[in-house]
């Protein structure tokens, strides 16, 4: 749970700067930011393979993301759109 709080507080620290900042951010950036916010929307601490659960042990194919149906996190650049990148830019008014 701290976990979770922790990277959503890193995540609007990173989303809270200059509009300059912003606007110069790289796709590579905007894509760490979607699976930030991701993983830490998901209600539980196995959103992604390569986390920990909470007995310490690697969370693997135990993780949603690992798991058909149900939530589906996004974990990995790989499971990034073009799409989603443009849908973010616009909604985080990101050039």
């Amino acid at each position: 749970m701290l976990l979770r709080i922790g990277l959503a507080l890193s995540v609007l620290f990173a989303l809270s700067g200059t509009a300059s900042a912003l606007d110069s951010r790289s796709d590579a950036e905007i894509k760490k930011a979607i699976i930030a916010e991701s993983i830490a929307s998901y209600p539980g601490p196995c959103a992604c393979p390569y986390q920990s659960a909470r007995n310490g042990s690697s969370c693997g194919k135990r993780s949603a993301y690992s798991r058909p149906g149900g939530e589906a996190p996004t974990c990995y650049d790989r499971d990034i759109t073009p799409e989603m990148v443009r849908s973010y830019r616009q909604s985080h008014k990101v050039r």
